[in-house]
């Protein structure tokens, strides 16, 4: 899946420039949709980004848009055009990174369930629904502004959700435990949460140091400064880089193939 992982150096910085963020823990100033970030460089690089946790920017180190950056720049705007070179198309371009992130992401999770069931009707729908998405990420800027995604979603998350209840099944000869979605700050030490069902789930700062979280759904799981330090990730169901970045971890911290262990964690080597 190394065509949806982001890649600075081939896109033209739209991350910094089409989302809105305002002031908060996440982010040091207000910045408004469609404007720059005054640490955008003229070469589309961050000039802090060696210090954006420090600096007050810790929500630059979780934002991953799935490839979607240099899908736009270098696909389609065939690395001609930017919103820098050509000002009158900037708003198009914003609004084609928006739905391109989204269907990025979307065949993340497709490309990860397609992995993960075994032959059969579900697996051959789930292989179709990702065959159409990519081939909506190659249309022409016309096409993808004003692409409806949520009705994508509509007809995606359904295949997603049969998936990970497929994979989780019944493990160890217990059903999987049942979790509120609000879990702020929750003592889950050491819990037995495996094959859990935790899409969505809301774990801002809880603590799952030493927590079984086998085969446990995490599917847009919010995990920012969750306490994953020690805890085996390895075997998750849908975890992206964007909610490692997010945690708390340590060197101790296993994670599934092809994620990355962020700088800013504890004693941690890039892996």
């Amino acid at each position: 899946m190394s065509d949806l992982r982001a890649d600075c150096a081939r896109c033209m910085g739209l991350c910094c420039v089409a989302p809105a963020f305002a002031r908060s823990a996440d982010f040091a100033i207000d910045k408004p949709a469609g404007t720059a970030c005054p640490h955008l460089s003229v070469d589309d690089s961050c000039t802090i980004h060696a210090e954006l946790r420090p600096r007050g920017f810790p929500g630059c180190t979780t934002y991953d848009c799935f490839g979607a950056g240099q899908q736009v720049t270098q696909q389609t705007y065939a690395g001609e055009v930017t919103w820098r070179s050509d000002p009158g198309a900037a708003e198009e371009m914003f609004q084609v990174f928006t739905v391109m992130r989204a269907l990025h992401e979307l065949l993340f999770y497709l490309t990860e369930a397609v992995r993960l069931t075994g032959a059969g009707e579900l697996h051959d729908e789930l292989v179709l629904a990702g065959a159409d998405t990519r081939r909506l990420t190659r249309e022409g800027a016309g096409t993808l502004v004003g692409f409806d995604v949520d009705g994508l979603r509509e007809r995606v998350v359904p295949l997603l959700r049969a998936a990970s209840e497929r994979v989780r099944g019944p493990v160890g000869g217990r059903r999987a435990p049942q979790l509120p979605r609000d879990l702020v700050g929750r003592d889950l030490r050491g819990a037995d949460l495996r094959a859990a069902d935790l899409r969505g789930a809301v774990l801002v700062g809880a603590d799952l140091r030493g927590a079984r979280l086998e085969l446990a759904d995490l599917t847009g799981a919010d995990l920012r400064s969750t306490d994953v330090r020690g805890t085996d990730l390895a075997s998750t169901l849908f975890v992206s880089q964007l909610q490692v970045n997010a945690c708390r971890g340590d060197a101790g911290t296993s994670l599934p193939a092809g994620l990355e262990r962020p700088g800013h964690w504890v004693g941690s080597t890039p892996r």
